[in-house]
This record gives C-alpha cells, sequence and structure tokens, in this order.
C-alpha cells in the first residue's frame, strides 16, 4: 500500500486552516454581538428637580395704622385744682392747662398713629398723654417743677377749649377757656401779663364782655 504523498498532505493541512480560521471568525462575530447586547445603553443624565424655595423670612410689615379721629377733650387733674382740654386734628395736637385763677400754659405737638402724644410749651412746660380707644386722654402735664396726672374725656359741644385775644382800651388781652362737661368752666384771661380769672363766656355764642366790650372767643384747633 503506497503512503499519502506530500501534496495530499499539504492540502489537508489548508483545509484544517480554513476550518479554523471560520472557527474564529465566526465565534468572535457571536462574542462582538453578545457584548454589545449585554452592555446596557448609559443613561442620560436627568436634570435635578430645582429646590423648593423657602418662604421668606421675614413677615410682610403689618398694614399702618390711620391717625386718631379728630375730636376734642376736656377734665380735670387727679388733684382736682385744674382742668386740661386737648384739641386733636388729624396728627397734630393743642392743649390747655389752666388753675382758673394764674397757673396756665399752652401746649401744641404732633399725635403718633398709637394716640401717644408729647406736647410743648413755654418755660419747659410738657404734657405727655396717650389717647384711649377714642374715648379719652390719660396723661401727665409738668409745669412749674409740679407734676398733674389727668384724664380728658371726649368733649361734645359746647364743651371744649375756647380763645379770645383783643386789644381793649390799649391792654393786650388773651383769654383761655376751658368748658367741662356739664357746663362748668375754667379759664384765665391774662391782661398786660397779668393773669387772673376770666369772666364767664357764652359756650354757645363765644361772646364775653371784657372791659364793657364785647369779645367772641372761638373753638381752638391745631
Amino acid at each position: 500500500m503506497k503512503r499519502p504523498g506530500p501534496l495530499l498532505t499539504l492540502l489537508a493541512g489548508l483545509l484544517l486552516a480554513v476550518f479554523m480560521l471560520t472557527l474564529n471568525a465566526t465565534t468572535g462575530t457571536k462574542n462582538a454581538s453578545s457584548s454589545s447586547q449585554e452592555s446596557p445603553p448609559s443613561a442620560t443624565p436627568q436634570a435635578s428637580p430645582p429646590p423648593t424655595g423657602a418662604p421668606p423670612s421675614s413677615s410682610p410689615p403689618p398694614p399702618s395704622r390711620s391717625a386718631p379721629p379728630n375730636a376734642d377733650y376736656a377734665g380735670r387733674t387727679d388733684d382736682n385744682s385744674s382742668a386740661v382740654a386737648v384739641s386733636l386734628r388729624g396728627d397734630k395736637a393743642i392743649a390747655y392747662f389752666c388753675d382758673g385763677r394764674s397757673k396756665e400754659s399752652w401746649l401744641k405737638g404732633d399725635v403718633k398713629d398709637d394716640g401717644t402724644m408729647k406736647l410743648t410749651g413755654k418755660n419747659g412746660a410738657e404734657l405727655n398723654g396717650t389717647l384711649k380707644d377714642g374715648s379719652s386722654i390719660r396723661g401727665t402735664v409738668d409745669l412749674g417743677g409740679q407734676r398733674y396726672a389727668f384724664t380728658a374725656d371726649k368733649a361734645v359741644k359746647p364743651s371744649g377749649l375756647y380763645r379770645a385775644t383783643a386789644t381793649v382800651r390799649g391792654a393786650k388781652l388773651d383769654g383761655g377757656w376751658i368748658v367741662l362737661p356739664g357746663g362748668k368752666q375754667v379759664g384765665i384771661l391774662d391782661r398786660d401779663g397779668k393773669p387772673a380769672a376770666a369772666p364767664t363766656i357764652d359756650p354757645e355764642s363765644g361772646t364775653v364782655t371784657v372791659d364793657g366790650q364785647t369779645l367772641t372767643a372761638s373753638p381752638v384747633t391745631p
């Protein structure tokens, strides 16, 4: 029996080589495909939602309060020695302190939205008061080194504050009157710098007779 020749051996080697190459190519393609399928797609990063805004730390300012209503107030000091009247118009006030004999003072100033007031007059006179629910004013008057506590209730005309100024027979007159609830009057008439008890006025008309001459006292407002 004859042995296969060299040509046959070479042909067998070529077939084996082709088979191996084909097998490797197929396996590589399959592995590459499997690798591509098994790898999960890269996730697209999602934008984080904006943080919920916290409410502002500071509360809105409270609504502004309106100025006290226009009104007049009259009353007496706690020791019953003097009378006090206050006239309010908007954020302004004028007041009169009077003992009906020789001591008096006109004071004026501003009224705050909360009803507090600080009014000042000549020679360091000062009134500090607080409006209570629009029905009364409670406070103090500092005058001549003394302090007088007072309560002035809301006045209904003809109660209130009156003043008259004139020149009679060459004399300068300046009169102030407080008409209290119930009709009682406390006032001083200053004649050329000399104070004395004032004559009674007619609160309905404001007329008063001084040295034979008729004057008219008018309601006082700031």
